[in-house]
């Protein structure tokens, strides 16, 4: 499959091929990245919670904000186009999902709620979607971008490239007990001052490498090469702490399906934007982004220069 026959889906996903000036045509891609939380707009979610039926919470946009991953979008575009104007035979597909989690997760497995509760993540389809027809519409954008994504994975990674699938996350942990029609409220009690600053801080970057049990599914070398890259640009970086890689997300099936090609990163959301502000739009800081997209964008061309 030609990088160019996967095509952009109004209301699903952004694909786009970054060629370098000496990339051959029609070869594979070297390098995918893949935002699968990349409906970070406000214009996203207006789109699509217009379209439901559904009784949702009121100020439910809040918890999109709160939830969605700004900035990932703008630090993964901006490493690729590093990495193309680095290695200019390189090829390099971006995908952005356009579906925002807060009504479907296209990072999720749609059946396997329970596992991934254990590990503490979302699962793929919120309580408070209760109207058939939303879950009709949602399963089917959530397949639609599935579909391209497995095609993407094959195609670059199939064919001896290399994934990266870049997330951002809120800068607290949380005090949620559960994500029902009740998650807002939950979420500007948390966020009260007086109770925001007794949270604790997650790590400024996390490297999803590993499994629970302490599989690393990633490229070990590359791991080890974009953690030296990240501390010595000033970031504190851990591997694996917040989350793992977990039965259940599309990351850890597409990891299982390629190992060692895939690729998986948290980074703080206030360390990207110019000003965090949880409940509400948040504007991405480009000095910010660009101090994180160089060092990445580094390992990235090491890593495809030894491929």
């Amino acid at each position: 499959m030609r990088p160019m026959s996967l095509r952009s889906i109004p209301g699903v996903v952004h694909v786009e091929v970054l060629r370098g000036a000496r990339a051959p045509d029609g070869a594979p891609p070297d390098l995918l990245v893949e935002v699968p939380h990349g409906a970070d707009e406000r214009a996203h979610y207006d789109a699509l919670s217009a379209q439901l039926h559904s009784p949702l919470p009121e100020r439910l946009h809040g918890f999109f904000h709160v939830n969605t991953d700004i900035g990932a979008w703008a630090y993964g575009r901006l490493a690729a186009e590093r990495v193309v104007g680095a290695r200019p035979e390189t090829t390099v597909l971006l995908v952005r999902c356009l579906v925002p989690r807060t009504f479907v997760d296209t990072n999720r497995e749609l059946a396997t709620a329970d596992d991934l509760a254990r590990g503490g993540l979302t699962a793929a389809m919120p309580p408070y979607v209760t109207d058939p027809r939303d879950h009709a519409l949602l399963n089917r954008l959530h397949g639609d971008y599935v579909g391209v994504i497995e095609a993407a994975y094959e195609q670059t990674c199939g064919a001896g490239g290399l994934a990266l699938s870049p997330h951002t996350y809120g800068p607290y942990v949380l005090p949620i007990a559960k994500i029902d029609d009740s998650i807002v409220l939950q979420l500007e009690a948390a966020h009260a001052p007086g109770t925001v600053e007794t949270l604790a801080v997650r790590p400024e970057i996390d490297l999803l490498a590993d499994t629970k049990e302490g599989e690393c599914l990633a490229d070990p070398a590359l791991v080890l090469d974009v953690q030296r890259r990240l501390d010595a640009a000033g970031y504190a970086v851990a591997r694996s702490r917040t989350y793992q890689l977990l039965p259940g997300s599309q990351t850890y099936r597409l990891s299982r399906m390629h190992p060692g090609r895939v690729f998986c990163l948290e980074v703080r959301r206030d360390l990207l934007v110019r000003h965090y502000t949880a409940l509400t739009a948040m504007e991405v800081d480009p000095a910010k982004v660009r101090r994180l997209a160089e060092p990445l964008a580094d390992s990235l061309v090491a890593a495809l220069s030894v491929r």
